[in-house]
């Protein structure tokens, strides 16, 4: 899938594109199926997809620190989206004048002129431009003078509960792995690569992989037992900490896993951590042999979960 970021100095196509647009935070059900009424679009009218998202977010230019956590960074959400098929991918970035241009030169500026679109799928709840004025029947409205054509793929829902990454959101930090997969359509995960730690872990017998989460806040919070594709490739299953590390005093969210039976070297490697179940909060411990002993308690849970020897 290629990836677009510069409108200004490089062509993205001038025969004629078919286009979505939003955030795709999580690419869950909902999303998949507009992506995949998209693809379906561009194979009958022979032209390249494309989808166009922002960054930062809307909510995160507008809220800062009030955004709702990320449920993908950007690095997950491309490679959800790339899974599909999809040909291109256009990350525009959401500045001052983004957000005060009128849905109006939105359409006549960049999905005309510069983007070339001949059809448009959007979802249910889609707005845009200043003040959000820009929707579904304003764009049918354009379309129908600009020469291109507009298809809302409606809800998707799920034992009626309409799929949406807020749902998602609230199930992931109720520790409701289960029914956010669901929603998603997989396990949840995250990703990044190994960074340098402290070693603390080493030396209480649980050495951890440290993986920073890339992203202003953490949807899910606690001890998990995980599953962890290492360069996607080796699978590992183990035991995770997300958040703050009260006990050693850390002052940054991260990952901390730490893998069954495995001693090699991933500083550098790219892990991508699937959720499988919540074993409990984290919390802060008064020693670190406490915190040793509750990470073997939490060990064991995971084990016990995986149906591993222990």
């Amino acid at each position: 899938m290629q990836l677009i970021r510069d409108l200004k100095t490089r062509a993205v196509t001038t025969g004629g594109s078919v286009a979505t647009i939003g955030n795709f935070d999580g690419v869950h059900r909902g999303h998949q199926a507009i992506l995949e009424k998209l693809q379906d679009r561009s194979r009958e009218l022979g032209l390249p997809s494309m989808v166009v998202a922002f960054e930062p977010t809307a909510n995160e230019f507008f809220l800062g620190s009030h955004a709702p956590a990320r449920l993908t960074n950007f690095r997950e959400k491309f490679c959800q989206i790339e899974k599909i098929g999809v040909d291109r991918f256009v990350c525009l970035p959401f500045n001052q004048a983004l957000a005060t241009m009128h849905a109006e030169t939105f359409v006549e500026d960049t999905l005309i002129t510069r983007l070339h679109i001949r059809h448009l799928t959007t979802g249910d709840d889609f707005h845009f431009g200043k003040d959000r004025k820009g929707d579904y029947e304003l764009l049918k409205s354009m379309g129908a003078d600009l020469g291109f054509n507009v298809e809302n793929t409606g809800s998707v829902v799920i034992n009626e509960e309409r799929v949406s990454s807020s749902s998602i959101r609230s199930y992931l930090a109720e520790g409701r792995l289960d029914l956010a997969e669901h929603l998603l359509g997989r396990v949840y995960s995250m990703s990044g690569r190994v960074i340098q730690g402290d070693r603390r872990g080493r030396l209480i017998g649980f050495p951890t992989a440290n993986v920073p989460i890339k992203r202003r806040f953490s949807p899910v919070s606690g001890v998990f037992a995980v599953k962890v594709m290492i360069e996607n490739s080796v699978e590992e299953y183990g035991v995770a900490n997300v958040g703050y590390r009260p006990t050693v005093a850390g002052t940054r969210t991260q990952i901390e896993v730490h893998i069954f039976n495995f001693s090699q070297n991933i500083y550098g490697k790219h892990l991508t951590i699937f959720f499988c179940k919540k074993i409990r909060a984290e919390k802060k411990f008064n020693s670190l042999e406490q915190l040793k002993n509750q990470i073997q308690l939490d060990s064991e849970s995971a084990k016990e979960y995986f149906r591993i020897a222990a």
